[in-house]
C-alpha cells in the first residue's frame, strides 16, 4: 500500500497536477473498487471545465448536471438494494470516465487516533489474520494524514479489495469490524480508514462550532498563542545548524569516545494532529457527503488531561459530522479508553482517565443513535496499544449488529443506574445486565470503592442482590454517601454481564459529582 504518511507538499503537487488539467475528475473516494451504500441516495460529484455538462450512468440509472463557475458539479444516485455483482460507472463530460468493479452493500467510516489506526500487522495473531484475509467484497479504503486549516476537497488514495497484502496497514479494528459486518450480513462492505495516532478530538472538530463552545475555550487561547508565535523555520534552522555540527563530530569521533544524541528533526504543529479542525479540514472534508451507514471512533487518550471539556467536545464533534453529511443520525459507536498505566493501591481521585471514561459513557444520553464498546478488561498498563483488537471489534459490531441490522443479541455493558443508602451500606441497582451480574475469576466482586462525608474513599466489599443489584460497604464507613467502581487509570475490577456464553464488563462509575480534577481544563 501507499505510504499515508505523506507531506503537505506532496499531497497539495498532486492535487495541483490534478486539477491544472481542466478535464473531469472525481475525488478519490469516488472510483474503482468502491462500495456504494445500499438503500440510500448515494452523491456523485466531482470537477470539470464551468459550464460543462455532466452525465453518469450506472445499472440503468442516467443523471445528468452542470459544472458550475468553480467546476464543482454534483447528482444523486437513487438507491439500490445490496448487490454482490460488479457495476460499472460511466461519467461523461469534456472527457468520459469509467470505473468498474463497483458493489453495492454497507460503508462505515473508521476513525480516531492510533487505537484505531494501528494496522492489522501490529495485533494479536496478526500472521493468521492476514493469511486469512482474503475477501473480495470488503474493500479498502485509507485517508492519508493531512493536518490543515484550508479545507481540502480530494486525497491520494484509492479503494482496494482485501488481500492479506492491503489489509496489513489497515485499521486492524476497522477489518475485524467490517470482516465480522460481511460475514453476519453476506453483503459487500466498504470501510474508510481515516485515523491519526496522537489526534485531539478539537482537531476533527471545525473551528466556527469549537469557538461556540465555552468549555474549549483554554483549548483554543492556547492554540491561538502557538498560532501567534510558533516559528517552524526557525527551528529548522536551528536543527540543519546542529544536525551539521553533529555530523561534523561523527566523522571525527575516536573509537571509545560517546557520541551526542542525534539531533531530532522539529515537528510543525501548525500541520500536526492536534491543533483545533485540522484533522476535519484535512482529512474528513474530502469524503463528507459519501454514503454511509454509520461510523466507529476510538480516541480519547489525547484528551485524558480534558475529561470534563470532553463531556460537551465530543458530542459537538459527532453533531458536527452528522450535520455536514446531511444523512441525519447516523450510527456513530465508540470505544471507551482501555485500562493503562500502574494499578492503584489505594482508591484514587487524582487520575484523569475515569473522568474521561465518564465523559464518553455521558455522550450515550446526549445523541441518539450512539453506543459504546467498553475495554475495561481489555487493556495492557505498559502498553497504551492493546494488542487484542478482536475484542475491541466484536464489541463494537454487536452494537451494529443488534441496532442497526435487527440481530437479538447482547450488545450493551450493565451501566449504573441508581443507589439506596441502607445503613452502612449501599445498594445499587444497574441496568443492561442480562441474565445477570457475574464476577470473572473469582466469586467476590473486585473494583469497588466506597466514602463517606469526608469524601475519603477505601475498598469496598461487594455481594451480588438478584438479578441486577449490588451491595456495597466498608467496615471503617458507618455512613456512606457515594460509591465508585473501576475509578482508576488502570482499575482491577471483574463485575460483567452474562448472556450464556456472552459477557460484557461493567461500565466503570461513580455515583457522586465531586469536583472533576480536569475541569477548566
Amino acid at each position: 500500500m501507499y505510504n499515508l504518511k505523506l507531506t503537505y507538499f506532496h499531497i497539495m503537487h498532486f492535487l495541483l497536477l490534478s486539477w491544472a488539467t481542466g478535464e473531469i475528475r472525481t475525488p478519490a473516494v469516488i472510483g474503482n473498487h468502491m462500495v456504494l451504500q445500499q438503500n440510500h441516495p448515494n452523491p456523485i460529484w466531482g470537477w470539470d471545465k464551468p459550464g460543462q455538462s455532466i452525465e453518469v450512468t450506472i445499472s440503468g440509472q442516467n443523471h445528468k448536471a452542470v459544472a458550475n463557475s468553480k467546476g464543482y458539479w454534483r447528482v444523486v444516485l437513487s438507491p439500490m438494494k445490496s448487490s454482490n455483482s460488479p457495476k460499472e460507472m460511466i461519467i461523461q463530460g469534456s472527457a468520459d470516465l469509467k470505473y468498474k468493479n463497483i458493489l453495492v452493500g454497507e460503508v462505515w467510516l473508521c476513525s480516531g487516533q492510533s487505537n484505531m489506526g494501528w494496522g492489522l500487522g501490529q495485533a494479536d495473531d496478526s500472521d493468521l489474520e492476514s493469511m486469512s484475509a482474503k475477501l473480495p467484497n470488503l474493500r479498502l479504503i485509507s485517508v492519508p494524514q493531512l493536518g490543515t486549516q484550508k479545507p481540502q476537497d480530494d486525497f491520494i488514495g484509492k479503494w482496494e479489495q482485501t488481500t492479506p497484502e492491503s489489509v496489513i496497514n489497515f485499521s486492524a479494528i476497522g477489518y475485524l469490524f467490517g470482516r465480522r459486518l460481511h460475514q453476519v450480513l453476506d453483503v459487500p462492505v466498504g470501510l474508510i480508514d481515516n485515523a491519526w495516532g496522537g489526534s485531539a478530538c478539537e482537531a476533527w472538530i471545525p473551528r466556527h462550532r469549537l469557538n461556540q463552545l465555552a468549555v474549549a475555550k483554554p483549548y483554543l487561547e492556547t492554540w491561538r498563542k502557538t498560532e501567534a508565535e510558533f516559528d517552524f523555520e526557525k527551528l529548522q534552522v536551528a536543527y540543519e545548524k546542529n544536525m551539521k555540527a553533529w555530523k561534523a563530530k561523527a566523522s571525527v569521533r575516536k573509537e571509545g569516545i560517546a557520541l551526542k544524541r542525534k539531533p531530532r528533526a522539529p515537528r510543525n504543529q501548525l500541520t500536526g494532529q492536534h491543533r483545533p479542525a485540522n484533522l476535519y479540514n484535512g482529512m474528513l472534508n474530502p469524503i463528507i457527503g459519501y454514503g454511509i451507514k454509520g461510523a466507529i471512533w476510538y480516541q480519547g487518550e489525547s484528551n485524558t488531561g480534558r475529561g470534563h471539556a470532553y463531556r460537551e467536545v465530543f458530542p459537538l464533534m459527532i453533531q458536527s459530522w452528522r450535520d455536514a453529511w446531511q444523512q441525519g443520525d447516523f450510527p456513530f459507536y465508540w470505544v471507551q479508553l482501555a485500562d493503562y498505566m500502574n494499578e492503584a493501591p489505594e482508591p484514587s481521585t487524582e487520575q484523569t482517565w475515569p473522568e474521561l471514561r465518564e465523559a464518553q459513557t455521558f455522550t450515550l444520553n446526549k445523541l441518539k443513535n450512539v453506543g459504546e464498546a467498553v475495554i475495561i478488561d481489555v487493556g495492557e498498563g505498559r502498553n497504551i496499544h492493546p494488542r487484542n483488537k478482536q475484542i475491541v471489534a466484536n464489541r463494537l459490531v454487536r452494537s451494529a449488529l443488534a441496532k442497526d441490522y435487527g440481530r437479538e443479541i447482547p450488545h450493551q455493558s450493565p451501566r449504573y443506574q441508581s443507589m439506596e443508602i441502607k445503613g452502612n451500606k449501599i445498594i445499587l441497582t444497574f441496568d443492561h445486565v442480562g441474565e445477570g451480574l457475574y464476577c470473572f475469576d473469582i466469586p467476590e466482586a473486585k473494583g469497588f470503592a466506597i466514602c463517606g462525608e469526608d469524601q475519603d474513599f477505601v475498598w469496598a466489599k461487594a455481594k451480588l442482590l438478584g438479578r441486577g443489584k449490588v451491595e456495597v460497604w466498608a467496615q471503617s464507613i458507618k455512613k456512606p454517601i457515594a460509591v465508585r467502581y473501576g475509578w482508576a487509570d488502570n482499575p482491577v475490577c471483574n463485575l460483567y454481564r452474562r448472556d450464556g456464553s456472552v459477557t460484557l464488563p461493567m461500565t466503570p462509575f461513580r455515583t457522586d459529582d465531586f469536583a472533576m480534577i480536569t475541569f477548566g481544563q
